[in-house]
């Protein structure tokens, strides 16, 4: 079985041929990471397509206090804000609209319980799901995030809407704790069994912290949440996952049931 650096190594070939215009942008020196440490490799089949229509992408960013912006020197810091330049730069023509519905503090459930209403309100193109922190933080049990994780996937994808999951930051404080560390690993598992895009943010993070001594610390000093150059490294991390993604196509898909979902809400 290829490696997801593998895998990830053959999508950036394949971007930089089909199109140099939306390949995606280069990493801030402060920022970079292999790709295998940003995002594995997953389609995007509606945003590519809606891509194809023209028109604007709607985006729907959820999740807690890393997408609300504590932390940020200001709300143009926030990595929602950011992300909508770089995708705009990167795609040239394509207006981004960027809705920020993080809520410090939620855990899974409570931000599953809210995504349908948010979602029947702002009809995205894509969910960029940021989760996992406050569950690992709270001792959610790691089956239940799993079952609350995985059923709100199968809703998305069943409603035609991509997702794009984000994981956890990285803390030194937290890298040796055993809940944390099952969180992530059943966000891992999710993301393969869900086929959705997933990006590694304790992957990314923690290379930098061990490799790139100049870049600074990108958390304020509770040493949990992110400062104006985390949520630039978050932001320029999720659009480089994003757009590379954009040339995995429907083909790509594995073949299977697709899951009995409610409608969304009227």
């Amino acid at each position: 079985m290829r490696s997801f650096a593998v895998i990830y190594g053959l999508l950036m070939a394949s971007c930089a041929i089909a199109s140099a215009q939306t390949a995606p942008p280069p990493l801030s020196p402060q920022c970079e990471a292999p790709g295998s440490d940003i995002a594995n490799a997953a389609p995007l089949p509606h945003l590519t397509e809606q891509l194809e229509k023209g028109g604007k992408l709607r985006i729907l960013a959820i999740g807690s206090s890393s997408t609300y912006g504590i932390g940020a020197s200001s709300r143009r810091k926030t990595y929602p804000a950011q992300l909508r330049g770089i995708l705009e730069g990167s795609l040239k023509g394509t207006e981004a609209v960027i809705t920020n519905r993080g809520v410090s503090g939620e855990v899974a459930q409570t931000t599953a319980d809210r995504l349908r209403t948010e979602v029947a309100l702002e009809k995205p193109d894509v969910v960029l799901w940021q989760v996992g922190t406050n569950d690992a933080l709270a001792r959610v049990p790691p089956h239940d995030f799993e079952r609350t994780v995985t059923s709100t996937l199968e809703w998305l994808k069943g409603n035609k809407i991509d997702v794009v999951l984000v994981g956890l930051q990285y803390t030194p404080q937290f890298a040796r704790d055993d809940n944390y560390f099952a969180i992530r690993e059943v966000l891992r598992r999710v993301a393969a069994a869900q086929n959705v895009l997933y990006v590694r943010r304790y992957d990314a993070m923690q290379f930098i912290a061990r490799n790139n001594p100049n870049s600074g610390d990108m958390v304020t000093n509770d040493g949990l949440h992110l400062n104006d150059m985390g949520y630039q490294c978050m932001a320029e991390h999720i659009a480089h996952a994003v757009i590379a993604n954009l040339f995995v196509r429907k083909k790509d898909l594995p073949k299977a049931e697709p899951p009995k979902v409610e409608p969304l809400l009227k």
